[in-house]
């Protein structure tokens, strides 16, 4: 269950970005054009799953969270090169930003709230 949720987390991450990007660049909403931004991180991000194992520590932030973040970013833009859509430095540093924030971001959180969990009662909220 854990691994599912977390596959599903690191797609919406994906696809919140496809989704912010292209409504600040005006491109629009159509199904097609989502999906022709969307596939190649959502490749990078399979690829990133699989080297990672992510289904073995979902939350982890290394190896699991680093390696799915590296990937996606990387095979994502190469696909997108290799595929005509383009590429540049720019684009390259802010999804390189947006997806860390996030692929990274939503593993620190898990890991936060777990570590909380974990306590036994009475204890202060601090980790150790």
């Amino acid at each position: 269950m854990r691994a599912a949720l977390g596959a599903l987390a690191d797609v919406c991450c994906v696809l919140a970005f496809v989704v912010i990007g292209r409504a600040n660049h005006h491109a629009g909403g159509s199904l097609a054009g989502m999906t022709s931004a969307a596939w190649p991180f959502l490749v990078g991000l399979a690829v990133g799953e699989v080297v990672t194992r992510a289904w073995r520590r979902p939350a982890a932030l290394a190896p699991t969270g680093v390696g799915v973040w590296l990937a996606t970013v990387a095979f994502g833009q190469v696909l997108r090169a290799v595929s005509g859509q383009g590429t540049d430095l720019v684009f390259i540093g802010v999804s390189a930003l947006f997806l860390g924030l996030f692929l990274i971001g939503w593993r620190l959180v898990a890991v936060r709230i777990l570590a909380v969990r974990s306590q036994p009662a009475g204890g202060d909220g601090r980790l150790r």
